[in-house]
């Protein structure tokens, strides 16, 4: 299986820590959010992770490499700036990522999931990670009832960031400024989306305020 690390945004509501830097390079508990996801995607087995690149782009490659230090092969398909929308940004990698199904995973988000349980069921398209609403989302994203995402009212939780998407979900949309939610959406009103809550540690770091929190707390557990 392979995997896509989306890491070409700009981070507006991280200034002015991505004034300079890329918003998957800013660091947490004394490595970069994104080394995290290349460490455990290493872990489930994954060879292959395909990582996008926009905003100060070039950083990413001088900084990660080829992948080889975490055993894995990076490919950089690059967008420049601005960068496209998230479903564009996916459309454009496609060569890389192939005809299988692949996991994808935003680059801002800390999570402990194990990806090796992210699973298709019978013509679903994609399967989402959720999670309980954080403050910045009481609202949630989706509704999740024996394992189907639906838009209902009751049982919303929030969309994690990480999935398992098969290249199908993307027939009909053209490359370009497309986001995600719309072949999401166009997914759950055909049946094929499926979803898996996830208990477990998750972050989603979208302020300098919630950096400086995940960073105390890996210091902590490292202690």
């Amino acid at each position: 299986m392979k995997a896509m690390i989306l890491a070409a945004g700009r981070g507006e509501r991280m200034r002015p820590l991505t004034d300079s830097l890329p918003k998957p390079l800013l660091q947490a508990g004394g490595k970069p959010l994104i080394a995290y996801h290349l460490e455990a995607l290493a872990g489930a087995g994954v060879r292959d992770v395909v990582i996008n690149t926009g905003w100060l782009g070039e950083q990413l490659p001088q900084t990660l490499g080829d992948g080889s230090r975490w055993h894995l092969r990076i490919h950089y398909s690059v967008e420049g700036w601005p960068a496209l929308e998230t479903a564009g940004g996916i459309l454009n990698a496609l060569p890389l990522l192939g005809d299988e199904a692949f996991l994808l995973i935003n680059g801002d988000v800390f999570c402990d999931v194990d990806f090796t349980s992210l699973t298709l069921h019978g013509d679903d398209l994609a399967q989402l990670l959720l999670v309980d609403n954080p403050p910045h989302n009481r609202q949630g994203d989706f509704s999740l009832h024996k394992g189907r995402i639906g838009k209902a009212q009751q049982n919303r939780l929030t969309y994690a960031g990480i999935a398992l998407m098969h290249p199908a979900l993307f027939d009909g949309f053209s490359a370009g400024s497309r986001p995600l939610r719309e072949c999401l959406q166009q997914a759950m009103t055909a049946g094929r989306l499926g979803g898996q809550y996830h208990a477990g540690r998750w972050h989603d770091i979208g302020t300098p305020q919630r950096l400086t929190a995940l960073d105390a707390s890996l210091r902590n557990c490292q202690q």
